[in-house]
């Protein structure tokens, strides 16, 4: 279930759109299960997920000299939060279809901030945040902890091509063990609003996956991805 949250950065233009990109297998058991896959955020690539800047760790030392425990939470509560994560451009990325894709038979599911708020509604378990990742330098600005989402919605300037907005929850209270992750209820069709496959693929590719989604009962707009389109010279 979504939750706003006033502390958490989010455009209110809930036209924005949003971007996921990904492989066949996790798309079909996305469709499959009808619930989106949260990755619990120590296991991304990215060390840095969920720690402070320098300076916002110095401040926590302080604290933490009276209050040991202090500095313990932060550190196992990395575990306890899952995200998924959404790459905001009113167009394609090539270089998200890059990284995140492999072999040519990716494909990216378009969506918008309103559809992931609406899409989120069915589910009743855990509650979800929507937020705009904060792109700063770490060795020099502060990042706030008054929230326990903020070390989550923050990551280091190298990162700033991802142009990342993020679902995000923390399952502490719901006394759940999870491994890499955690499967959430969604209205795909909500969530869904039109499919690109991969700009190099072969057409057989595309023609398996519209086949695959509508034996599922889907009624997506499936469309390949024109970046590789013949030049007009």
């Amino acid at each position: 279930m979504y939750i706003n949250n006033p502390n958490i950065k989010l455009t209110d233009d809930e036209d924005i759109i949003v971007w996921k990109y990904l492989d066949l297998s996790k798309f079909l058991d996305m469709l499959m299960s009808k619930r989106l896959f949260m990755s619990r955020s120590d296991k991304f690539e990215d060390q840095y997920e969920g720690t402070f800047s320098e300076p916002t760790y110095e401040e926590i030392k302080k604290i933490a000299a009276n209050n040991p425990k202090f500095l313990d939470y932060y550190k196992s509560h990395r575990e306890k939060v899952v995200i998924s994560s959404w790459h905001i451009n009113e167009y394609e990325s090539f270089a998200m279809w890059q990284i995140f894709t492999k072999n040519n038979e990716g494909l990216a599911i378009q969506s918008t901030i309103g559809r992931l708020k609406k899409a989120l509604e069915p589910e009743r378990k855990t509650e979800q945040h929507i937020g705009e990742v904060n792109y700063i330098d770490y060795k020099k600005e502060y990042i706030p902890f008054d929230d326990t989402f903020f070390p989550f919605l923050f990551k280091r300037k190298s990162f700033q091509y991802e142009r990342e907005v993020r679902i995000i929850s923390d399952v502490t209270t719901d006394n759940l063990k999870i491994n890499d992750g955690l499967k959430i209820d969604v209205d795909i069709n909500q969530l869904i609003e039109r499919i690109y496959i991969h700009p190099k693929s072969e057409n057989w590719y595309k023609n398996l996956v519209i086949e695959l989604v509508e034996k599922l009962g889907f009624g997506f707009t499936i469309e390949k991805s024109d970046l590789e389109s013949d030049i007009l010279i």
